[in-house]
């Protein structure tokens, strides 16, 4: 604990290091101030933050796997894997048991095998390494991995509880891994052996290994041309072997081992006997028509066939593909035939791989299915199979989050309680419906409700408009309600309209969201430059929205530039320079949206619906605010936007200038250029300059291509060569183009990726966003805060204002005078003073924090919420009801004023208000530039969380910007990550991680340290099921399968030792330490109860053992003294 104080002069206090980089450190920079500032007194804040208190680690992942390659199910345990392309494994369990495991290497996963009921995975990866992977244990861990040196993994098997692996190659051959010790066995089947000597081609990879249900010991391998063979492991050769004409691509046994089906690449499907395996017994072409001159249809492949017996109906053959060429635009099919009924289920997306669920492990009997997993690029679900329309189940795991791209994320946590159970209430109305009524399959693992739990929202925007509300409280993600924007416009008409030219796919698609949970307020900004605001009800209403339109467009002959030959800012005399800025008209609108009769011609990007709308409970629109074209130049994208409830007011900037908006009058009250803001406080020397009329950008939300990518970020790791891939970043972070004075102007163009992914971008690139900048360089309005301040150094009570952050890193206030009453707040206009104080810091402004003389955070004032549309109450009138956290509550303990935090993406400044001292300066990054930063609440105190293009996460004390914590967490790979990391209170963090995942993490100790007890269990004790009864008959006729020793053949004394040089043994992080460690928890407890119970029962019987020899050798000790008393009974004494 550590206790800060600065002795304030209230006129030229300064800070070390604050005159670097030619930038003012302090103070006022609009000249000399009028008014001294109150008499200095002894600010005393007592920080508690310190190292120890931060932690950096990812916490839980949502969504769906990206790219998906490989599915596996624990049919005993319930659990559910998949693996993706890069490197990453995702286990699925009931709600709440999710978790994510990724491969150093980043190498994609080709195949995952459970050890059932085992608590172990086994994927092999395609850098041709298997791992082990121990399940007992809430954050898996590598226990064993195998790397093969000369030969390419193609297939895995791993028969039910066995010890050995069979893993089949590129170059045919067959190896035998030991699963306990990673081991290679000397057992192996090369393919020259499994074919016949006559033989001359190579029969090609391994595509499909399998035992016999009928014999353990017999191994059948398919190979991809065509060849199948039966190998004997006993006697080391061949049973039978196939040579058919088309390639394989999967085979699939019938439970009494009599017979196996596969799937080829012409779409058939042939089915093979063991007593006649000359030829197939029958040859199907499930979707292949006999054309009108005899031929068969060509069809695609079959890549995957399960055949499933039943024990009450007929058998179920299940396959994805095989549809004829000739149906162009078909999707995608999963195909199910039961008896003489033939289903064809449609896919949204094509078929990576699926699993038939059944009730069994054992693969010698009947199967019973009774679901199926299919998993798609883009989604997972799961077919009932018990129903005979096949339906569905309902998915409760987040799988939708890009039903369409994100573009924007929110994170609030600690909300009001009541929000989530209101929003889930809506939300819950529009569910789809038609889902099958059994519960979810995938129901293994336990997971409970941590004690350390509050309530927490996710919001996502997405590319089509859409807006969904997230319940993420306790490391979950539920979906609570979904709210289109597009239902407040028209239809546009396709190649029509200012829209079409603007954004040609979407032009609904949301840029930035601003909430305010406790008024329930909600703020919408989309890339067609428009603004809506909604209001939350329970009841449905009509409504008519109203529109405004706003004018934030400047003449091009008037763009106001800095000068080419002075980029620094002349501090001495800012307003005395010899080119004095030059008048920048304004054109005002009307509240009911008229315009001037010589812009009666310029319309917005879209259409707002003119008449009265039926709208549901939940947000409703109340206002929209677009910006129009002029003279035919498309609006610029907004770039910031702040409201408050508690004032009415909405205010928004852009490259252009700012505007504030009364939303309870419906009016507009400010629409200013950002030159025209300082007034006679211009910080800069500037000149006139007419740059090059060219169109907008509009790919503020695009991603970088893959190929671009690496060298953006090399360029943004040098301090040297990084400003054009910094700007390049801006531009599409923010949507604008941005200028910053301590920027080179030298930058070689770039182009944004095409339409190559949709889940990547969503909007095209219309011109160089770099030489767009170059040439258009206008300061534009990076942030904006609401909130009681003090406007000028010569104010003695806090007053509504308005914080106003530039991309040149100017701080403007701007004080406003807000009418208290309600009636009157309704009536009378709300003024806007001049603006106050000007404050500068070096690089964009990206964030402003109030903290009070004690150090504790303003939270800007805020209106409780009140339900518009409810029924009038005589008893109760519906009055606004306003909360103000007020600075001055704190005036007895240390004077009047407050603390203001802002923050760059350069450095960190704390100035006193409202003598505008600066106490404190930080320069966070002179390589480097700050994306995102926030102040946020951790350990009941606050900091200032950032996080760098770097991959650098950092925390500073507040308020006096000591370094706490610095980590190199994660290289900044795309726009993806930049756009949508948002820091929240609590010591939690998010961004999007891939197109389709959100992964959270934490910088609190605290939450790390608790992470255990709220993460889920993968693993539960549970007993496997035991083997029916095969009857005698079935067990003589059916071979030996039950005294086939895998140990005799395949261990070392037997098979000897593999070639070194074939594979490496690596050991793992988690090893069999590890293994005990896990079962510390709750399920080690079970476990430990039911090994003391067994060990228990095994005392009993050998005691009871014991007490049977005992009764026998009494048994025996009173035999033989009878016989004796017989013997010797008519004898006499003489006699002995």
């Amino acid at each position: 604990m550590k206790k800060f104080r600065k002795v304030l002069d209230g006129l030229t206090t300064s800070s070390p290091g604050g005159g670097t980089m030619g930038s003012p450190s302090c103070g006022s920079a609009a000249g000399t101030p009028t008014t001294a500032a109150p008499t200095p007194k002894e600010i005393d804040v007592q920080e508690t933050l310190v190292s120890e208190n931060f932690q950096l680690c990812k916490t839980v992942r949502h969504g769906f796997p990206y790219q998906p390659t490989a599915l596996a199910f624990d049919p005993v345990q319930k659990i559910l894997a998949i693996g993706s392309r890069s490197g990453g494994v995702r286990i699925l369990g009931r709600p709440g048991v999710d978790c994510f495991c990724q491969h150093e290497s980043g190498a994609a996963v080709l195949q995952l095998q459970f050890l059932i009921n085992e608590g172990a995975l086994v994927t092999a990866c395609a850098d041709d390494t298997l791992h082990l992977w121990n399940l007992r244990q809430r954050r898996p861990a590598i226990l064993h991995s195998l790397k093969f040196n000369r030969e390419r993994i193609t297939f895995c098997h791993l028969p039910f509880q066995s010890k050995w692996l069979y893993v089949g190659t590129e170059r045919g051959n067959t190896h035998i891994v030991n699963i306990e010790s990673f081991i290679l066995s000397g057992y192996v089947i090369m393919w020259n052996k499994a074919i016949e000597l006559a033989t001359k081609t190579h029969p090609g990879p391994v595509v499909h290994l399998s035992d016999s249900p009928k014999d353990e010991g017999k191994l059948l391998v398919g190979f991809e041309s065509g060849t199948i063979v039966q190998w004997d492991l006993r006697v080391k050769k061949a049973d039978f072997r196939i040579y058919y004409d088309e390639a394989i691509h999967s085979v699939s046994w019938h439970h009494e081992g009599k017979q196996f089906m596969c799937s080829h690449s012409d779409g058939s499907l042939t089915l093979w006997n063991l007593r006649n395996t000359s030829k197939p017994i029958q040859v199907t072409f499930p979707h292949g028509k006999i054309q009108k001159d005899g031929r068969k249809e060509s069809c695609k492949p079959i890549l995957k066939v399960d055949y499933k017996t039943s024990r009450n109906s007929e058998p179920f053959i299940i396959f994805s593909g095989g549809l004829s060429y000739d149906k162009a635009g078909r999707r995608p099919t999963l195909t199910i035939m039961h008896g003489k009924a033939i289903t064809v289920l449609e896919m949204d997306y094509p078929i990576v791989e699926f699993m038939t669920l059944c009730e069994t492990p054992y693969n010698n009997e009947v199967q019973d299915p009774y679901a199926v997993v299919v998993l798609l690029e883009k989604d997972l679900i799961v077919v009932d199979l018990t129903q005979s329309n096949f339906p569905v189940f309902e998915n409760p795991y987040p799988m939708d989050i890009h039903e369409s791209p994100v573009t924007c994320t929110a994170y609030f946590a600690d909300c009001p309680p009541d929000i989530i159970p209101v929003l889930y209430s809506i939300g819950a109305k529009h569910k789809k419906t038609g889902y099958s009524q059994k519960e979810w399959p995938v129901s293994g693992g336990m997971w409970t409700l941590g004690s350390h739990t509050y309530p927490e929202i996710i919001i996502t925007g997405h590319a089509d408009g859409s807006i969904k509300f997230w319940d993420a409280s306790a490391i979950t993600l539920q979906m609570l309600y979904k709210l289109k924007t597009s239902k407040v416009f028209e239809k546009p008409k396709p190649n029509e309209g200012r829209a079409a030219e603007l954004v040609d796919d979407d032009p609904f698609a949301v840029q930035m969201v601003s909430w305010c949970p406790q008024s329930r307020i909600f703020c919408v900004v989309g890339i067609s430059s428009h603004i809506i605001l909604y209001r939350f009800s329970k009841y449905d209403a009509n409504t008519q929205i109203v529109s405004l339109e706003v004018r934030l467009q400047c003449d091009p002959e008037d763009v106001i530039s800095p000068s080419e030959n002075e980029n620094n800012p002349c501090f001495s005399e800012p307003h005395s320079g010899s080119h004095s800025p030059q008048p920048h008209h304004q054109h005002p609108v009307s509240p009911g949206g008229g315009t001037p009769e010589s812009f009666k011609d310029s319309t917005p990007c879209l259409k707002v619906k003119d008449r009265v709308v039926r709208v549901p409970p939940g947000y409703q629109a109340e206002l929209v605010i677009q910006l129009p074209w002029i003279d035919g130049e498309p609006p610029q994208q907004i770039s910031s936007l702040d409201i408050n409830s508690a004032y009415g007011l909405l205010a928004f900037g852009n490259c252009n200038g700012l505007a504030v908006v009364d939303y309870l009058q419906k009016t507009i009250l400010l629409c200013m250029s950002t030159l025209d803001l300082y007034g006679a406080a211009d910080p800069y020397q500037r000149l006139t300059r007419s740059p090059r009329r060219n169109r907008q950008s509009t790919s503020g939300l695009t991603e970088l291509s893959d190929n671009q990518q690496s060298v953006d970020m090399e360029r943004s790791k040098s301090p040297t060569s990084g400003y054009a891939s910094r700007r390049a970043m801006l531009q599409q972070l923010h949507g604008v183009t941005m200028y910053s004075h301590d920027e080179h102007h030298t930058a070689t163009p770039y182009c944004w990726s095409d339409r190559e992914s949709r889940e990547n971008s969503f909007s095209r690139s219309r011109s160089s966003s770099v030489s767009s900048i170059d040439r258009d360089t206008k300061e534009a309005i990076t942030t904006l805060q609401f909130g009681e301040s003090f406007g000028r150094k010569s104010d003695t009570l806090p007053t509504p204002c308005l914080w106003v952050g530039t991309s040149l890193g100017v701080i403007i206030l701007i004080p406003m005078s807000i009418p208290t009453d309600q009636e009157e707040r309704m009536e009378e206009p709300v003024t806007i003073g001049p603006c106050g104080a000007v404050l500068m810091l070096k690089g964009s402004v990206l964030r402003f924090g109030f903290l009070d003389c004690m150090g504790a955070h303003i939270q800007s004032p805020y209106e409780v919420w009140r339900d518009l549309n409810a029924p009038e109450d005589p008893d109760r009138p519906r009055k606004r009801k306003l909360v103000h956290y007020s600075p001055s509550s704190s005036q007895d303990t240390c004077g009047e004023g407050h603390l203001a935090i802002v923050c760059s993406e350069r450095q960190a400044k704390v100035f006193l208000m409202p003598s505008q001292s600066c106490l404190f300066v930080h320069n966070i990054t002179e390589s480097s530039f700050v994306l995102r930063a926030d102040v946020v609440s951790v350990w009941n105190s606050v900091c200032l969380a950032c996080f760098c293009a770097n991959g650098h996460v950092m925390t500073l004390s507040l308020p006096s910007l000591r370094p706490l914590m610095d980590v190199n967490y994660l290289p900044l790979t795309d726009m993806r990550i930049a756009r949508t990391f948002c820091f929240t209170n609590g010591g939690q963090a998010l961004y999007l991680s891939s197109p389709t995942e959100i992964q959270r993490i934490t910088y609190s100790q605290e939450m790390y340290d608790n992470l255990q007890e709220m993460l889920g269990e993968l693993f539960t004790p549970t007993e496997t099921p035991e083997a029916q009864n095969r009857g005698f008959l079935k067990g003589f006729f059916g071979g030996n399968a039950h005294t086939f020793d895998r140990e005799e053949l395949f261990g070392e004394a037997a098979a000897g030792k593999a070639s070194r040089s074939l594979a490496q043994h690596i050991p793992g992080q988690g090893g069999v330490e590890g293994m005990k460690v896990a079962a510390s928890g709750a399920v080690g407890e079970l476990a430990r109860a039911r090994i003391a119970l067994d060990e228990r029962g095994q005392r009993l019987g050998e005691l009871e053992e014991r007490t049977a020899l005992m009764m026998t050798s009494a048994e025996s000790f009173s035999k033989h003294a009878h016989e004796l008393m017989l013997k010797c009974k008519d004898k006499k004494w003489y006699q002995f």
